[in-house]
């Protein structure tokens, strides 16, 4: 895999921690990227994106967004918009696995509709109503990207332990979300590469309460996955658009 740059303008959604945070500083440390908006849920955007903000002034923008409302996503197009400079390049790293009330399935008899709706809403949805939101503010001039974090346990085909419904669910048809985008935006975006990528077992709060049977070599930090990732976007061309893919380039099963 040839090192690849990003340039122009993007767009991190659930930046303020994690994989999403690592993202962020990994565009900015890029002299060829101009602009990076930077979306937080609520009013507390976290100490992370608060230093970035003082290191790097008016190159980082920071938004709230919260991608299961409706409002929010129409309220950060807006905002990009009248910039009135296309987006090179969308990232959207927010995602759940657990929270309050809230926890991955051993068994069937733990599903639960107000769970599933919940892990649903921001996995499968959130980025597929975030593409909607955002298209029309993509680049036609030059190549373009919009990835969305996926999940190996989202592939059907590597299924072999079942559990997790809600996550393994919501990752799939995320991929589908993907997939079926980068059909359609093939047409009007000839230059757009649609992505779904996993970023593999990284140390975040997401993954940390499942940790204990990852050997240590495959437990990778923020900054190890976010340099990774990118350049797995990046390298992407509008031929591989809506692709499922490894971190480390590898095409995966759906």
């Amino acid at each position: 895999m040839t090192e690849a740059a990003a340039e122009g303008r993007a767009l991190v959604v659930g930046a303020s921690r994690g994989i999403g945070l690592a993202i962020t500083g990994w565009l900015l440390g890029q002299a060829s990227v101009e602009q990076v908006y930077a979306t937080h849920r609520g009013n507390d955007c976290g100490s992370g994106l608060r230093a970035l903000e003082q290191e790097h002034g008016q190159r980082l923008t920071l938004l709230e967004c919260d991608v299961t409302r409706d409002q929010d996503l129409n309220r950060l197009a807006d905002r990009i918009g009248a910039d009135d400079r296309p987006l090179n390049l969308v990232m959207h790293c927010a995602g759940i696995l657990h929270e309050d009330g809230i926890g991955p399935e051993k068994a069937l008899a733990q599903v639960r509709r107000p769970a599933l709706a919940r892990v649903f809403d921001v996995n499968a949805f959130g980025p597929v109503l975030l593409a909607q939101a955002v298209l029309p503010l993509m680049d036609r001039q030059r190549p373009s990207h919009f990835a969305a974090l996926s999940a190996m346990v989202g592939s059907i085909g590597d299924n072999r332990l079942g559990g997790w419904y809600a996550y393994r669910a919501s990752k799939a048809a995320l991929n589908q979300f993907m997939k079926t985008l980068a059909i359609e935006a093939g047409r009007r975006y000839p230059l757009l590469c649609v992505s779904a990528i996993h970023p593999g077992t990284t140390d975040t709060g997401l993954s940390r309460p499942f940790q204990a049977n990852v050997p240590a070599e495959r437990l990778y930090s923020p900054e190890q996955s976010a340099a990774r990732i990118m350049q797995v976007v990046l390298s992407g061309r509008p031929g591989d658009s809506g692709r499922f893919v490894n971190w480390d380039g590898r095409i995966l099963a759906w």
